[in-house]
């Protein structure tokens, strides 16, 4: 049996777990408050959700080979998920409906970063 599918599958994984803390790290300096880490409903999944000023903050991380790429990955598809899981954690947080919501996407490419704020509207 070959083991080498899985060894991909569980480095892919470890990538995007690392991408994921460098992301909540780098958030928290620019004064974000992390409320959730891979936050899950029946709609999806999203990597982190935020707080900063009167802002909550749904966030898709990516580690890819370019930043360019990152972007790319979340399809119009990959955002509906996110709106509909991000409406979700509203829903079980009915304290922040009243805050502004907004998509960002934080690329990640080794150790170099991109943070896209304001990635989508939601309804595009």
């Amino acid at each position: 049996m070959n083991k080498r599918p899985k060894q991909k599958r569980q480095f892919a994984e470890a990538k995007g777990r690392f991408a994921e803390w460098l992301a909540a790290r780098i958030l928290q300096l620019k004064g974000y408050r992390v409320l959730a880490h891979r936050f899950r409903s029946k709609s999806g999944e999203i990597d982190l959700i935020c707080l900063k000023r009167n802002m909550v903050v749904l966030v898709e991380v990516k580690a890819r080979a370019s930043h360019e790429s990152a972007k790319e990955a979340v399809t119009w598809r990959a955002r509906r998920r996110i709106e509909a899981a991000g409406q979700d954690f509203l829903t079980r947080h009915p304290h922040l409906m009243a805050l502004g919501l907004r998509f960002d996407i934080i690329s990640v490419k080794g150790l170099s970063w991109r943070h896209i704020k304001d990635a989508w509207r939601g309804g595009e």
